[in-house]
């Protein structure tokens, strides 16, 4: 069943799992496997307290990361919506999921694919979502399914709150647009009459009703914000004075250093370049005023599961669908491969852990979550699954899950390792490359690619994107793929 109430909540994934048992047919067994929860936020960076940001309020957050394990180099497949989130839920790479661009629903690409919830509800689980789990336009799907995936849910709450009736109101850099153009508003009102604050309060009913009724659960809480328009109850603005905010700066001709495909990455919004100092200031003001809003939202949920006793066997995951660029590179927003528009904010709590508080530097791929979860629960992993399990590194945060971290955009792979991120363009990288050493240059301003001095080791990492590219082009099987229809050639006026 399905309701679409008027108001719902952005963006931060928190996946928590109560233990409790049960085979293919749902029957209860003695022991307990875990439900889960599964928050998550969208646009959401690690401009976070708890990531080392000495600006930004996210004390709920926080809280979570001191129960759990924070991983501080987690990466995601796609640095775009629609593509990132079809990656996660199947457990597959982009180039796996033929799905590279916003609005494409999974089925159109894998009709019989067994997504993350999926295989819990094979377990015995009942799933749910609230919010924007897969891909919807924010902020005009609002309220709607938007591009769901309705198999891998028993239950779906769509919130919409009174941000999309105050859309008259919000200031955009491109007067009534607001999805992918930097707009903000300090709104009137409480957080309960926000999208977010709705799909909160949904959240606390089912998890009541959960408890009560004993139920074995997979609950995907997803909050909208901070994805533009920032939009948050004026109280939060207010945390973040506009003239203290820090606007990141970049060295004289810095763009030529770049190969052409990265410059467009990150100059393609004309309207986003070079923004007077004033008005960058206001809009990193909106974004963190609508993380510290979300970051509230998510404590209602975390006091929730305390409150009804779920906590003692709930695993929780919380990130974003991929990270998010405030203004670094002289960019905003995403659809870079720089690290900020790549990495993720990922916490894993779960019930009993002997590493709660800690921070781990393994590479992490948002590909790893569904093996991930499976396994902390109990369940076999399907055959189709690309990323790898963390549960060691959750027992020991100094193991390393993996090597190395892919990601791509447009026609560029990027391979993030411990030390260096190494990036090429077109097939072989033959529109261009860029290598960066994240321990001189964490920033990644000064590319290496062309330094003679640095030939040994992008030999090395040529060599790896290039097997990671391969691996990520492996037909998964049991799973059909669907690609999408050539696009027939434009005909030539006579």
């Amino acid at each position: 069943m399905m309701q679409s109430p008027k108001w719902f909540l952005p963006c931060v994934v928190v996946l928590a799992a109560a233990w409790a048992t049960a085979g293919p047919s749902g029957a209860a067994e003695p022991a307990a496997k875990p439900n889960v929860l599964f928050l998550i936020c969208d646009d959401l960076n690690c401009d976070l307290s708890c990531y080392g940001d000495p600006v930004v309020e996210s004390p709920n957050i926080d809280r979570l990361a001191r129960r759990g394990l924070r991983f501080s180099r987690a990466y995601c497949q796609y640095p775009l919506c629609g593509p990132s989130r079809a990656s996660f839920m199947t457990g597959l790479y982009p180039d796996q999921t033929l799905i590279h661009r916003n609005a494409i629903r999974v089925r159109q690409r894998l009709p019989d694919v067994v997504t993350m919830p999926q295989w819990f509800q094979r377990y015995g689980y009942t799933t749910a979502r609230v919010g924007k789990i897969y891909h919807y336009n924010v902020p005009a799907d609002i309220g709607t399914d938007g591009h769901d995936d309705p198999p891998s849910w028993n239950y779906r709450f769509n919130p919409r709150g009174r941000d999309k009736d105050d859309e008259p109101d919000i200031f955009s850099l491109i007067p009534g647009k607001f999805g992918g153009t930097l707009s903000w508003l300090a709104a009137e009102g409480t957080d309960a009459e926000q999208t977010d604050g709705i799909g909160a309060t949904e959240a606390i009913r089912l998890l009541e009703s959960y408890a009560r009724n004993r139920t074995r659960f997979f609950l995907a809480v997803a909050f909208y914000r901070p994805h533009t328009p920032y939009v948050a109850p004026k109280r939060y603005f207010r945390l973040y004075p506009p003239e203290s905010m820090e606007v990141p700066t970049v060295p004289q001709g810095y763009l030529d250093t770049l190969p052409l495909p990265a410059r467009r990455s990150l100059t393609r919004k004309k309207e986003q370049l070079n923004l007077p100092k004033p008005l960058a200031q206001q809009a990193i003001q909106a974004y963190h005023a609508a993380t510290t809003f979300a970051d509230a939202q998510i404590g209602r949920v975390l006091d929730a599961l305390d409150r009804l006793g779920l906590a003692g066997n709930t695993i929780v995951l919380l990130t974003s669908d991929h990270g998010y660029h405030m203004g670094e590179h002289g960019h905003w927003q995403k659809t870079t491969l720089f690290e900020n528009a790549t990495r993720v904010p990922l916490i894993l709590s779960v019930p009993g852990m002997k590493t709660a508080g800690r921070m781990s530097s393994s590479l992490v791929e948002m590909a790893d979550f569904y093996p991930t979860l499976a396994e902390l629960c109990g369940l076999p992993l399907p055959e189709h699954l690309s990323g790898v399990s963390l549960r060691p590194v959750i027992q020991d945060p100094q193991a390393a899950a993996r090597s190395s971290a892919l990601t791509q955009y447009a026609t560029g792979y990027s391979v993030r390792t411990p030390r260096y991120r190494y990036t090429e363009w077109g097939p072989d990288g033959r529109d261009g490359a860029e290598l960066y050493d994240h321990q001189s240059d964490p920033e990644e301003l000064v590319n290496l690619a062309t330094r003679p001095e640095y030939a040994p080791q992008r030999a090395e990492l040529v060599q790896l994107l290039h097997r990671r590219i391969a691996e990520a082009n492996r037909k998964p099987p049991n799973v059909t793929q669907i690609p999408a229809a050539p696009k027939s050639p434009k005909k030539r006026a006579p």
